[in-house]
């Protein structure tokens, strides 16, 4: 019986499992939830209009068939280059072409740039005192991993004069971009005062190529509320015209049997 031998397709495939299984395993040994809680209550609501607005009023930019990309917009969240590489943890990111996958498994909790096959386009950095190093130290991070749009809101000009820097990946560094409308996701970032859950403040919202606001869920409601309220106003002076159109009638008819006219003959 001549022996048994292994072909090198056989031992190719069982050198990818035990790859994916070594990898696996250094995954689960990831900590990528520290309960580290956010730094103060700014940042943390910046943080949910900067998401929630995007889930609640944003379709995603179109592919060249008009069709809605997916995307994914997460706040707090570990973003892992690699799997040896210590992670960064942007106050906001956007990532373009991928969904959430089974949260009940730990590689999906968290960024792993190898699980979703890509880097995020957009990171946010909400600057909340001079220790963080948004423009320096993790300038230099996110330029060494080449994330297309890297942006700084410092609302109290803790490190300058300027609240909005945007920074875009051109030619191997990082370049100032002095327009606010991002082309790559089809979308533009703004400051906007106003108040957003009780809190009156200068906020950083998404936009649309116009300038005009992407809408919170709130903002949605409270338009189709006033959008339900004009078309009841205007229902009900529809109604109140054409109430005076039939007086109006009514006193002519009268006017004419006064004069022995049938207003009906007429």
């Amino acid at each position: 019986m001549p022996p048994t031998t292994t072909s090198p397709k056989h031992e190719f495939s069982e050198e990818l499992q035990e790859i994916e299984a070594d990898l696996l395993q250094r995954v689960e040994d990831l900590v990528i939830e520290d309960d580290t809680p956010v730094d103060n209550i700014f940042s943390e609501k910046e943080q949910r209009l900067l998401t929630e607005s995007l889930y609640s009023s944003w379709t995603g930019p179109l592919d060249e068939e008009e069709h809605s990309r997916k995307f994914l917009a997460l706040a707090n969240v570990g973003l892992f280059p690699a799997i040896n590489r210590d992670p960064l943890v942007p106050d906001v990111l956007l990532s373009l072409d991928v969904i959430a996958k089974d949260l009940r498994e730990k590689r999906n909790r968290t960024y792993l740039v190898w699980e979703f096959g890509k880097l995020p386009e957009v990171v946010i950095e909400i600057v909340s005192n001079k220790k963080g190093g948004e423009k320096s130290r993790k300038l230099g991070e996110y330029a060494r991993i080449n994330i297309p749009y890297y942006v700084i809101h410092d609302p109290r000009n803790l490190l300058g004069d300027e609240t909005l820097l945007i920074f875009e990946w051109q030619a191997g560094r990082y370049v100032r971009r002095h327009e606010n409308y991002l082309p790559l996701i089809q979308l533009g970032l703004t400051l906007w005062k106003g108040n957003y859950q009780d809190m009156d403040s200068e906020w950083l919202r998404w936009c649309d190529e116009t300038g005009s606001l992407i809408p919170t869920g709130a903002e949605l409601a409270q338009r189709e509320t006033e959008r339900a309220q004009r078309e009841t106003e205007r229902a009900q002076r529809e109604t109140e015209r054409a109430q005076r159109e039939a007086e109006r009638a009514h006193r002519m008819a009268a006017k004419l049997r006064e004069l022995g006219l049938d207003p009906e003959q007429i």
